[in-house]
């Protein structure tokens, strides 16, 4: 088997690309298992100053984990490879939130779920005219997780309530409006951006030499259409329930509020609640403490209907005709949803290392 991940360093800079263009360059544990250890070396070697990270193909930077591979091991029941995947992900997730050098991500073509956890977390984003983000857990009946529970509710407003709710695709302008991205580079210009970034070694000031760098060749896109729609988004996602998200879509009246209404309906009434509250708990806790709720989230998951029924409908069968657990959001106690929020036993929790 041909390798799906390649490392390097040349004139200071690590460069991480992921090599699964048929698989739109979905995230296996494998190569999670490969990028955490190569980060811990690169984050002390004095002769990396700078991290890229790329990926083949053209047509996705990363369209997330490897959700086949979850499917079949919650359909074998292997119930400690699905806690292994989540565990081993999230801890390269903090690794890269904590990463003391400059991390940045070409994000040239599709970004979802596991994609937007190797990249959003670093401290730069490049997008392109390919760029596709969308964090769309809740129509697989699961939840925006890989840290989304602390970068999604710190996005402007209620966009990111919306963002993790609908499932919302945005192109390279709205990314940068959410703050997903950090710049807009044309994709035909990454490779001279990539050498260029080797001037930036022996900076003093590295971190600052690197935006200005990056800056240079920013160039600003098309407006943002969720700029636009920023007010009403504001309307109805600040609710505190679901029902009155609802609510305030239908009292909008306009075509797209009743189109994103009944989007939110045929998804996955559970993955909605349990979301929301995700949202909610968000802004109010740091990071750690985020990653560690979505571990408890995870694991519940995985025992659940509704994942395994959304992977099958939307992923496996495509029939696009998945059968929740629950048949509408009046089915969905508070208790159910508290108990997903709940501490695991002792010595389960979500742990990092130093």
């Amino acid at each position: 088997m041909a390798e799906e991940i390649h490392f390097d360093v040349k004139a200071g800079i690590g460069h991480i690309t992921l090599d699964r263009p048929k698989a739109l360059n979905a995230l296996t544990l494998d190569q999670i298992r490969q990028m955490y250890p190569r980060l811990r070396e690169w984050r002390s070697d004095p002769d990396v100053h700078v991290v890229v990270l790329r990926s083949t193909g053209g047509k996705a930077f990363c369209a997330g984990g490897d959700i086949r591979a979850l499917y079949d091991a919650r359909k074998a029941e292997d119930f400690e490879s699905l806690y292994s995947f989540y565990r081993e992900e999230y801890r390269l997730n903090r690794l890269i939130w904590t990463f003391p050098k400059p991390y940045i991500s070409f994000v040239d073509g599709i970004v979802m779920g596991g994609g937007v956890g190797i990249s959003v977390h670093g401290s730069h984003r490049v997008v392109t005219e390919r760029t596709m983000f969308a964090m769309p857990e809740t129509g697989i009946g699961l939840f925006p997780d890989v840290g989304g529970t602390h970068f999604l509710p710190r996005c402007p407003g209620a966009i990111g309530t919306y963002l993790a709710l609908t499932g919302a695709r945005l192109r390279e302008a709205d990314a940068l409006h959410a703050g997903y991205a950090t710049h807009f580079v044309p994709a035909e210009r990454l490779g001279e951006l990539d050498e260029a970034l080797a001037c930036a070694k022996g900076q003093e000031e590295l971190g600052p030499a690197v935006t200005a760098m990056i800056d240079s060749y920013h160039e600003d896109p098309a407006p943002a259409p969720l700029a636009e729609r920023q007010e009403v988004i504001d309307r109805c996602f600040s609710k505190s329930t679901v029902e009155e998200i609802i609510e305030a879509l239908s009292a909008e009246g306009d075509e797209w509020s009743l189109a994103v209404r009944d989007d939110l309906l045929r998804k996955s009434p559970l993955s909605l609640k349990i979301t929301l509250r995700q949202m909610q708990i968000g802004r109010l806790i740091d990071f750690d403490r985020a990653m560690q709720v979505e571990y408890r989230l995870a694991r519940r998951f995985m025992h659940g209907q509704d994942f395994f029924e959304g992977v099958r409908a939307v992923i496996v069968e495509k029939d696009n005709a998945p059968r929740w657990q629950h048949a509408s959001l009046a089915d969905v106690g508070r208790d159910e949803v508290d108990a997903y929020f709940r501490p695991l036993s002792q010595g389960e929790e979500l742990t990092f290392e130093t």
